[in-house]
């Protein structure tokens, strides 16, 4: 595996590929390596030849009061788990490297990014689209994937790939999971070990929502309800939303149907945020 930190030799090496008429396939990543992780890149590599995996903690998509500074950075530990995963090249740039002192440009997806997670962190889903942008530009990839536990994001991205024409595919892998069901992220070392069990709380309240609309509970707010209080009976877990939206245009669900999908946020003890999502007919 080739690592890279500027943006000039990573063209170069796509151009080399291209030359040789070899595909490519990007996963833009903020690395700390996890399963999940990993399983996008084995996925990557049954849609191309080459595989280009982004590790790169992109400033512009955090807030003032977010976790930037103490965001986990093991690039060297990355680096091998990346090669371990048959990853051909690992894209490393610097924020200075990608954003010079006189950018000025920034890449808005309006209506998509606003609710949800758009609500509460303003200006991150256009951190996501500019930076999005420029790496589908710098790699030239023919394939992208990217992890639906951040369900939003997935739909942004999509979003953004038709309007601005990008010749690429993007393709959505499934959430990976703990053996407890808890949704694999980076952030989930931030909790403390009873934090940790608690959390589980977040996906059995997804397959309580499930079996509820099974069920034949159509009404959306008692479903609401349900998820949050039984998440919020854990002491220091704060629903930030428990929406039913539909699973393309992520707009409230005024009834359910089969594009039904319940997102999630919850605040631990006001210093973990965690997502979690899942379709309420499978």
């Amino acid at each position: 595996m080739n690592r890279y930190a500027d943006i000039a030799a990573m063209r170069q090496c796509r151009a080399s590929w291209q030359r040789q008429g070899l595909s490519a396939a990007l996963v833009p990543t903020m690395g700390f390596f996890h399963e999940g992780h990993l399983s996008l890149m084995r996925r990557a590599k049954t849609l191309a030849d080459r595989v280009v995996v982004s590790l790169f903690v992109n400033p512009m998509q955090f807030g003032p009061a977010e976790d930037l500074a103490s965001y986990p950075r093991y690039l060297e530990r990355d680096s091998a788990l990346a090669a371990e995963a048959g990853v051909d090249a690992l894209f490393t740039p610097t924020a200075a490297e990608m954003y010079s002192p006189n950018f000025q440009t920034k890449v808005v997806v309006s209506g998509l990014g606003q609710g949800l997670c758009g609500a509460s962190r303003p200006g991150h889903f256009d951190g996501v689209a500019t930076v999005v942008t420029k790496l589908f530009h710098i790699v030239a990839p023919d394939v992208a994937v990217f992890g639906e536990k951040d369900w939003q994001q997935l739909a942004v991205i999509r979003r953004l790939v038709a309007d601005l024409n990008f010749n690429l595919r993007i393709v959505g892998h499934p959430i990976v999971r703990e053996a407890d069901g808890l949704a694999m992220s980076s952030r989930n070392t931030y909790l403390t070990k009873e934090e940790r069990q608690a959390a589980v709380c977040l996906c059995r309240s997804l397959i309580m929502a499930q079996d509820l609309a099974q069920h034949k509970e159509t009404v959306v707010a008692a479903i609401e309800k349900a998820v949050r209080d039984f998440i919020e009976q854990n002491p220091g877990f704060s629903v930030e939303y428990a929406t039913v939206v539909d699973g393309a245009s992520l707009m409230p669900a005024a009834k359910l149907d089969e594009n039904s999908l319940l997102a999630l946020a919850v605040q631990v003890n006001g210093r973990v945020r965690l997502i979690d999502n899942a379709r309420l007919f499978c």
